[in-house]
C-alpha cells in the first residue's frame, strides 16, 4: 500500500477562524535594535548576577551609547576583568557593585563599557 499524499486542494471545510488573530512572528533584531552600530548581544557566562535574574548562559543586549544610570546592570573591564555590576552613584561618583566582590569606585583602572538594554533566554 502507497503513501497517501496530502493535496490542500482537496480539502473541504472552512478556513479556521482563530487564523485572523494569528500574529506575524516577531523580528528580534528589529525589536531589540540590534542593528544600532553600539548595540552588541553578548552571553553571560558565571551566576554573578543571579540576584537581579540574570544566569549563565543567558545573552544581555548592550548599549555602548547608553547614558549610566543609577541601580542599572553594565558591562564593566575591572582591573583587567570583565564584570557585570549594578552602577550606583554616591557623593558625585560612580560605583560598580559586582555580585561577588565589594563595591568598586569607578577610576582609571575601570571602566563603564555598556548599560544592559535587555535580557534573553534561550534555556528555560
Amino acid at each position: 500500500m502507497g503513501a497517501a499524499a496530502y493535496i490542500g486542494a482537496e480539502t473541504t471545510g472552512f478556513q479556521s477562524p482563530a487564523q485572523d488573530h494569528v500574529e506575524a512572528v516577531p523580528d528580534l533584531a528589529e525589536l531589540l535594535e540590534l542593528r544600532r552600530p553600539q548595540r552588541y548581544a553578548v552571553r553571560v557566562k558565571g551566576e554573578g548576577l543571579r540576584k537581579r535574574g540574570i544566569h549563565g548562559g543567558d545573552i544581555l543586549v548592550v548599549n555602548t551609547d547608553a547614558e549610566p544610570r543609577t541601580g542599572k546592570v553594565c558591562v564593566a573591564f575591572l582591573l583587567g576583568d570583565v564584570v557585570l555590576a549594578v552602577l550606583s552613584e554616591k557623593d558625585g561618583q560612580w560605583w560598580l557593585e559586582p555580585a561577588n566582590n565589594a563595591a568598586q569606585p569607578v577610576s582609571d583602572d575601570t571602566e563603564v563599557w555598556a548599560m544592559v538594554a535587555a535580557l534573553v533566554r534561550t534555556d528555560v
